[in-house]
Order: structure tokens, then C-alpha cells, then sequence
């Protein structure tokens, strides 16, 4: 699939934050200085200051050659052996971090639990042995359907201290999209519980992973953990209980060196075809990245209480909930539920009851908030907090400011995220004690990471003009193929962009060399040989003071080639506003171009569980068809069907 090179982009943003002189004393990366010094180290020798990174990990066996780069397939710190496992765990035993919380967890009906370093591992090291009683070796494939309790991730570094490659599905997806990951991933051994806790009611996983397996004939053992007590049917020689699985298991599991290229984990993610595309991650590079950014952009410290809000079915949960914390000696926090129940408030409650002091979730999440109003917020204290961190998508400039002074009360630096699940981990970010921020923009690539906004000729595009987000050298946390299927991963990847790793997105350079994510180019709407950000439009709707969330899409119209739609949610209490308001709020911050054709409100966007409005059903809807595809992944379907009747009417 080819793309034009460039997207007009006419939204402004001026306003600029600096961190503060106490935040910078103190942090990892202090200072413009610094932060310049470290950048021009690694783009002196990006190898080099690679190979230092990875030094700061353990390992069994120092590597020879630290990159075999043969386009587009990359090999780091080759011959050199390590276990994740290890890192995150058995590192730490030797002095004080010992009996430091690893694991601080708060399940939705109020159950907590606290599981130090010491505690983890052995709770590692006995499902680990378990896990071999039941026939997994190095090299198997495990496949894990849970809700985010700490057995989660006790399996996942169980799996890597085995050298088993997981795959985790998110406990959202339906039997059919864990069917396909485990058949496509080649699964022995699936990992689930019997239920989960989601607004107040059960997700009934076992009985969707019955309806998986039946159809999954390598699955040799299915391991379920007793969460919610539900009663569920058992098959005879195949389903184990946890528990039982774990009775009269050694807690002596000594970790094996891995080869640094032996696979660590399948992600599946979402592709073009109906086919699953699982991202391969392998041992060494990708916790060389996850480690690194892990410590400076959230500049993790002894006495941090770290809480991505992510599941650990997507990347990031796999990143910065498990692995890069973790290789960190940190301490995170994990909760299992939905974020407003059983009250608007449950997440500020959290943070002020267990003290958390970084924060992490997504823009979609943070609208939400919005919406809802300050008030929730405001009834907690938030002081712990010093930093926080979005995301998944853009953030518009007003759910920034908001997040700002509502949540950080005007004190805490923000660092705005753009990384993927090719990626491993982030990859555009300020360091937020070095960085000056700018409301909607992920600043600039963090060092050792070489991204450009280019033409389809992979020709830079002039600062100001959009055009399409790559990277133009390898990195350690990089894909290293698609499971199963390595010219698909040439194709969509390393084959549209000469010499680089073409993202998906589009973006923009400032005069000041900050990167603006301008959304999936595909996203990116027509209109009249103009090729304008949905990105852009939403935030330029979102800035109009009683609107809490934006969706804009485009639709067929036969004088420009498509039309403008956006779909609207108003802030909690406010006062109505006409659509006309609003389509002069867009011309007044963008110019007429961009001016909606249709302003559509709704009470809620579809939404997947992850917090992703579902702009595909929405484009269905604007086009007058009815909305087609996979929908399993759908948080609120009612969301949806308000949406068709609404259309019907």
C-alpha cells in the first residue's frame, strides 16, 4: 500500500512547559546539558550507547557482535545470553530490594495483596517448575487469557525464565480471537482463570477458552486459576487447577541463560487482513529498550509507586506493568477493573489510598475523565503524584492541560508517549526532567532512536508540513518478524519507505524539531486533494470548552471526494452547543478545510476495551451503512447501538 507523502496540517500549539528546577535536580536526565550530552552519544555511535544500555542487564553470557543487521532483519547482542526472569527478579535478591514490593495489586470488588521481590520469585519459580511437570520446555508456546492479577504476571516471567515464548490475549477478546491466537501461535499450554472482575459483574473466561480449545487440538494442558469462584466444568486430563498444578512444586528454579535472540513473546495486534499478526519480540534487545526507557522516561526512583493503567494483553502492559519496572527494581502497581467502578472517583482513590506517585494511562481514558468533570478528582489527594505519562493515540492540547492541572495540580511534568507494539517500547518522549514540554506533542525521539518525518521517497518533508512517521535504523526493542510469516513483515513494514521501518502514522516537525503524531495515515480524510489530520479536527473540537470527547471520520460525497463527520460527547452538566458552534470552532482553529460537514452527538464513542475509539464502525455509520467487521473487541456495544438507531431514526 503506497501513501502520499504529505498531510496538510494547520493546527497550532504555542504554549510550552518547562520542568522545574527541583524536578530536574533530581532526576535521571537533568537539565538541557545533559540531555544533550546523552542525545549526542548516541548519535555519535548508536551501537555503542546501545551496547552500553544492555550492559546495565545481567547476563549469563557477554554477547560477540552487538547488531547483524540484514535488512530488513536485525539481530542484537549476538551470541550474548540472558533470562528476563533474572532480571526482574533474582538480580534484586542480594540486598535490600529484596523485601521491597514488586506487586502491589488491588483487585474491582476491593481484595489487595502486596508481593515483595523475594515473594514474587518464589511465586515465579514454583509455577515455573509447575509448568514443567506439565511438559513445557524451552521454545513451547504458552498462551495466556487472564485478568490483571498478579498471577498474570507470574506466568509471563515463569514463561521467561523457561525460555517459552508466551502469547498473551487480552481477557477481553472473544473465544473466536483466542482461537486464532493459539492456533496461529501453535500453543500447547493455555494459562486462564475461571473469571474476572469487569464494572461489577464476571467475564466468564473459562468458559470461552472451552469454546477455544475444543477447536485447538495441539493444546495439551489447560492451567485455570480460581479468581472469582464461579462454578465451571473441568475436562479430565487436560484442565488443572492452579493451585493443584503448584501443590509440591520446588521453589528452586535456577535461571538459564537464553540466547538474546531466543523469542520472548507473540503479540498479536490488529491487522489489514483477517488474519492474526503476531509481533515477535526476542530476548535481549527488547529488555535492553524496555529497561532503559523504563528508568528515564518515567526517571524511576527506590521510593516510586508506578501504575501504568494498561492490561497486560497490549504492549504496553508487557513493558512498563511488567517487564521494564521491574528489570528497575520498581514498584508497581496493578489494578483489575473498570476505572469508574464502583464510583467516577475509584482511580483518584487508588492513587491517594497506595500512595502512587507515576501515572500512565491513555488519552481516551483521560477524556473520559474530562467528561466527567473535575469534581471526582478534587475530593482526593493527589500530592503523591510527581510525574505523569499518556499513552496510545494522540492528546489533544486541552485533555493535556486538564490532565495538567486537574490530576498533577500543576506540578507534575507530563511525558505524552508515541511508541507501538512493533516497537517494544517507547520511542518519542520528553525525559521529563530535561525536556520542555508542549501540550499535544511527544517532543522529540529519545536518544539512540533515529525517526524522521518523510516523503514516500524517504526524503525529509519541510519542517511544518505533515508527512509520514519512520525510523531509519535498527533498534534493540525493534520486531524482529511477523510469527510465522516473514514476508508479511517485510511487506508492511520495510517495503513502502526506501531503507527504513514505515510506521503507519503521519506527523509533523515544529521549527523546534518536535515531533506531532498526526494519527494512522489511513485516518487521514480527503477532502478536496486535501489531505487533512482526523487527529487535528478532534483536537480543534475538543478545545471548545464544553466538549469532553471527538471523533471525526470521513464520509462519501461526490464534490470533494469525501465529506467531514464528526461524532460528539459533551462534558457532564454542560450546556447544549449547536453544531454550527462547533463547525465555527474547527474554522476559527484550523481554517474553513477542515470545517465538519455533520456534527453528530452521542452520549458515548465505541470504544475497545484498551480505550480506542473504533473509527472504522464509525466511518459504517457516517456512510450510511451499517458497521461490518470484527466487533469483539468492543467495550460497550450499547455505544454502538445508540449510534445505528440514532442513524435509523
Amino acid at each position: 500500500m503506497s501513501h502520499p507523502a504529505h498531510i496538510t496540517t494547520l493546527l497550532k500549539e504555542g504554549r510550552v512547559f518547562k520542568p522545574s528546577a527541583a524536578f530536574a535536580k533530581a532526576a535521571h536526565v537533568g537539565g538541557r546539558a545533559a540531555w544533550d550530552a546523552l542525545r549526542r552519544k548516541a548519535a555519535k555511535d548508536p551501537v555503542r550507547f546501545w551496547e552500553e544500555r544492555a550492559r546495565e542487564l545481567l547476563w549469563a553470557k557477554p554477547w560477540r557482535k552487538a547488531l547483524d543487521w540484514k535488512f530488513p532483519f536485525a539481530k542484537w547482542f549476538v551470541g550474548g545470553r540472558l533470562n528476563v526472569s533474572a532480571n526482574c527478579l533474582d538480580r534484586h535478591l542480594d540486598g535490600p530490594r529484596a523485601n521491597k514490593a514488586a506487586l502491589v495489586w488491588e483487585g474491582e470488588p476491593g481484595d489487595q495483596r502486596t508481593l515483595t521481590y523475594r515473594q514474587l520469585h518464589r511465586e515465579v519459580c514454583v509455577f515455573a517448575n509447575a509448568l514443567k511437570r506439565l511438559g513445557v520446555k524451552a521454545g513451547d508456546r504458552v498462551a495466556i487469557y487472564m485478568p490483571m492479577v498478579p498471577e498474570a504476571a507470574v506466568a509471563m516471567l515463569a514463561c521467561a525464565r523457561l525460555g517459552a515464548p508466551h502469547s498473551v490475549v487480552f481477557a477481553g477478546f472473544s473465544a473466536e480471537a483466542l482461537r486464532d491466537r493459539i492456533q496461529d501461535a501453535g500453543a500447547k499450554v493455555v494459562i486462564a482463570a475461571d473469571g474476572g472482575w469487569r464494572k461489577g459483574a464476571v467475564v466468564p473466561l473459562k468458559a470461552a477458552v472451552d469454546e477455544a480449545v475444543a477447536q485447538c487440538p495441539a493444546v495439551e494442558k489447560v492451567v485455570i486459576l480460581r479468581r472469582t469462584g464461579q462454578g465451571v466444568s473441568m475436562k479430565d486430563g487436560r484442565d488443572v487447577w492452579w493451585h493443584d498444578a503448584v501443590q509440591g512444586a520446588s521453589a528452586d528454579c535456577p535461571a538459564v541463560g537464553h540466547d538474546s535472540e531466543n523469542p520472548l513473546f507473540i503479540l498479536y495486534t490488529s491487522g489489514s487482513t483477517g488474519k492474526p499478526k503476531g509481533v515477535l519480540h526476542t530476548t535481549g534487545g527488547y529488555l535492553t529498550h524496555a529497561a532503559y526507557t523504563a528508568r528515564l522516561v518515567f526517571d524511576l526512583k527506590e521510593t516510586d509507586v508506578f501504575w501504568c493503567t494498561a492490561d497486560i494483553g497490549w504492549v504496553t502492559g508487557h513493558s512498563y506493568v511488567v517487564y521494564g519496572p521491574l528489570a528497575n527494581g520498581a514498584t508497581v502497581f496493578m489494578y483489575e477493573g473498570a476505572p469508574m467502578t464502583p464510583a467516577p472517583d475509584r482511580f483518584w482513590d487508588m492513587i491517594e489510598r497506595h500512595g502512587v506517585t507515576v501515572f500512565y494511562t491513555a488519552p481516551t481514558a483521560i477524556r473520559a475523565f474530562v467528561r466527567l468533570g473535575g469534581e471526582h478528582p478534587a475530593k482526593h489527594d493527589l500530592s503523591s503524584l510527581r510525574l505523569l505519562g499518556t499513552v496510545g493515540e494522540p492528546i489533544n492540547p486541552e485533555a493535556w492541560l486538564w490532565y495538567h492541572e486537574a490530576i498533577g495540580g500543576g506540578r507534575c511534568p507530563i511525558v505524552d508517549t508515541w511508541w507501538q507494539t512493533e516497537t517494544g517500547g517507547i520511542m518519542i518522549s520528553p525525559l521529563p526532567g530535561a525536556t520542555p514540554t508542549k501540550p499535544g506533542s511527544a517532543t522529540v525521539p529519545l536518544p539512540g532512536i533515529e525517526a524522521a518525518v518523510v516523503d514516500r521517497e524517504g526524503n525529509p518533508v519541510p519542517k511544518g508540513a505533515g508527512g509520514l512517521l519512520a525510523v531509519r535504523r535498527p533498534w534493540p526493542g525493534m520486531l524482529r518478524s511477523v510469527w510465522g510469516d516473514p514476508e508479511r513483515y517485510r511487506s508492511q513494514y520495510f517495503s513502502q519507505i526506501p531503507g527504513c521501518y514505515f510506521t503507519g502514522d503521519g506527523a509533523r516537525t515544529d521549527k523546534d524539531g518536535y515531533f506531532w503524531i498526526l494519527g494512522r495515515v489511513d485516518d487521514v480524510i480527503n477532502v478536496a486533494g486535501h489531505r487533512l489530520s482526523t487527529m487535528e479536527i478532534e483536537s480543534a473540537l475538543v478545545g471548545h470548552p464544553r466538549v469532553a470527547e471527538a471523533a471525526v471520520v470521513g464520509h462519501p460525497d461526490e464534490l470533494k471526494g469525501q465529506g467531514i463527520t464528526a461524532f460528539v460527547t459533551m462534558r457532564g452538566g454542560a450546556e447544549p452547543v449547536t453544531s454550527e458552534e462547533l463547525k465555527a470552532t474547527v474554522t476559527k482553529a484550523i481554517g474553513a478545510i477542515a470545517r465538519p460537514d455533520v456534527v453528530r452527538f452521542t452520549e458515548s464513542l465505541p470504544k475497545t476495551r484498551s480505550g480506542k475509539i473504533m473509527r472504522r464502525l464509525l466511518r459504517d455509520i457516517a456512510s450510511g451503512e451499517k458497521p461490518t467487521g470484527d466487533t469483539t473487541t468492543l467495550e460497550d456495544f450499547a455505544a454502538l447501538a445508540r449510534l445505528q438507531a440514532a442513524q435509523e431514526e
